[in-house]
């Protein structure tokens, strides 16, 4: 590849978000439709900017003949999850799909980051039909609670703002937030089977008031 069209470059990438967000959508309805808790609760996408790849490939020294196999998230999908026991049931549900396949796995839940940065990342290789036939490209889901994404999203911003280099009680406030993070996750954990049998009560009495509303109007 001696010279990148970008716009070209990135068209398989977006389809592929386009795709993997409806997958994953319906995958979430299809648990809820069926009155079961689904380990998925939000589905969200994006493909890097492309001023964000080429700070990478520099930074990562990735040659643009191998920017395609080196650079896994060019792809992006985050899926969140209301407990840490969804995320590894979603991780599963990745495992037995055949239109995708599980290429890596890292689980920064059970080894988390020195900086308190916790996620499980897979990086799935999916086939994409385009005009010239199918293209397999690489993609990174990132399956998080809602707590572990609350606390990455103030990290990335701040990030931003000192590239990388925090100062020390910012450094070490952020720590802490990310253990008091993690256990209200654990907490949480605690009374899951509590939480859902709430949720699917309230889910049942929603739909027997609206059975209700509809048999009035007809």
């Amino acid at each position: 590849m001696t010279e990148i069209k970008w716009n070209e470059f990135l068209i398989p990438y977006s389809q592929a978000v386009d795709e993997l967000k409806i997958k994953f959508r319906d995958l979430r309805k299809e648990f809820l439709e069926k009155n079961e808790h689904s380990p998925i609760e939000f589905v969200t996408g994006r493909v890097k900017t492309i001023d964000s790849i080429k700070e990478k490939m520099r930074r990562r020294y990735i040659s643009e003949d191998l920017l395609e196999q080196d650079m896994q998230d060019i792809a992006g999908i985050r899926i969140q999850c209301q407990f840490v026991e969804d995320i590894y049931d979603v991780a599963r549900l990745l495992h037995i799909r055949e239109d995708m396949r599980v290429i890596e796995e890292r689980d920064y839940i059970a080894n988390s980051k020195s900086s308190g940065y916790r996620s499980y990342h897979v990086v799935i290789e999916y086939p994409i039909q385009t005009a010239n036939g199918q293209k397999n490209i690489l993609a990174e889901i990132q399956i998080r609670t809602l707590a572990m994404n609350f606390w990455s999203t103030i990290e990335h911003s701040l990030n931003y703002k000192y590239q990388g280099d925090f100062p020390e009680e910012i450094n070490e406030r952020f720590k802490r937030a990310a253990e008091a993070s993690f256990m209200l996750d654990e907490e949480m954990s605690k009374i899951r089977e509590e939480i859902q049998d709430a949720q699917q009560y309230f889910t049942d009495r929603k739909r027997d008031v609206n059975n209700t509303t509809e048999h009035k109007d007809k």
